[in-house]
């Protein structure tokens, strides 16, 4: 008679012996791809896009996310590594991407679904703000040294609390969409005075991470996009504002081509998936409120870009998932004294 636990501890056992680390940033993938979505679905109601693009890529963001979540999951716990993910100083922020993730998605399904979509969209803001708050205290209540820190610290409460707030506006939640827009816009304050001063007074990041630099563009143009979803696509002084500080941040990233084509290619540039398609997003917006004569071809031309450029992303990926150079290895144990 075949043992009933036989199978789960083959398996326990194969991921125990998995050569590869998966770490939180591999949220990126899903997080990215619903960025590129929302740029699709805002083009539909701007210039009447196509929608079966939007709808594509967020069935495959939905797919992506569980298909990483399942993953990590069994990984990290395999590897003994469950307890020390979200304080770790420096995957912990990227944590909070898997809570993050399933608001948009909600949204999206909200459009076909509006129970079920607000159910997911809710769990996932709630998991947030726990996630959010509970790194907070711990990067409070740590001994934290400033190189430690990285841009991907925007993504626990700054990312969170202004995705949220867009989301929560979208189904008509206006108070709490007001709410987590205060959230959010004082953690970008907060915390981005913090890294522009580890930025400028640092050593460089490690290479692995310097594509996070991508993620200082996000937290003007996401607040800009939940701003437009809170004041009903209206321009007005705070939108004006926000595109003030977008402007220099996406100079900034021309700025650092050559740097980030330097850093070799891993998981850490999936950095630049949403961060610029928010920033597309919010060119979107802007072309569509200031009227602009020709926006369709320029809006069309947008997307291009942004598509294109998540398609160069995925096809690296997947050459280096055929190379095996694109996961992290766990290091190989010492050898035995002779």
């Amino acid at each position: 008679m075949r043992h009933p636990g036989k199978e789960g501890v083959d398996d326990m056992r194969s991921a125990k012996e998995s050569p590869y680390r998966l770490t939180p940033n591999l949220f990126g993938i899903a997080f990215g791809t619903a960025g590129l979505a929302q740029c699709w679905a805002v083009a539909g109601g701007t210039v009447h896009a196509p929608q079966w693009p939007s709808n594509v890529l967020w069935i495959g963001a939905a797919a992506f996310w569980l298909a990483i979540t399942v993953a990590y999951l069994r990984n990290a716990a395999a590897q003994g590594r469950l307890r020390s993910e979200l304080p770790d100083p420096v995957t912990g922020p990227f944590t909070a991407l898997l809570a993050i993730t399933p608001m948009p998605l909600g949204i999206a399904l909200a459009g076909h679904a509006r129970t079920a979509g607000e159910t997911v969209f809710a769990a996932g803001l709630v998991l947030t703000v726990l996630v959010g708050g509970w790194l907070t205290g711990v990067w409070i209540r740590t001994d934290s040294r400033l190189p430690q820190w990285h841009p991907a610290y925007f993504l626990p409460t700054a990312a969170g609390g202004l995705i949220a707030a867009a989301g929560c506006a979208a189904l008509g939640w206006g108070t709490l969409a007001r709410v987590m827009f205060g959230y959010g816009l004082v953690s970008w304050l907060v915390l981005g005075s913090i890294i522009l001063v580890r930025l400028f007074t640092q050593p460089m990041l490690a290479p692995p991470l310097v594509p996070t630099i991508a993620i200082e563009v996000a937290p003007p143009v996401v607040a800009g996009n939940a701003w437009f979803a809170i004041n009903g696509g209206h321009l007005d002084r705070g939108a004006e504002l926000l595109a003030g500080y977008a402007v220099l941040m996406a100079l900034v990233q021309i700025s650092m081509a050559s740097t980030y084509l330097r850093a070799p290619f891993g998981i850490g540039h999936w950095a630049f998936a949403f961060s610029y398609a928010a920033a597309v997003t919010n060119g979107l917006l802007w072309l569509e409120v200031e009227h602009v004569s020709g926006r369709r071809p320029l809006t069309y031309a947008l997307l291009a870009v942004a598509t294109c450029a998540w398609a160069a992303l995925a096809a690296r990926t997947l050459l280096g998932l055929s190379r095996r150079t694109f996961l992290l290895r766990v290091p190989a144990p010492p050898a035995a004294p002779s």
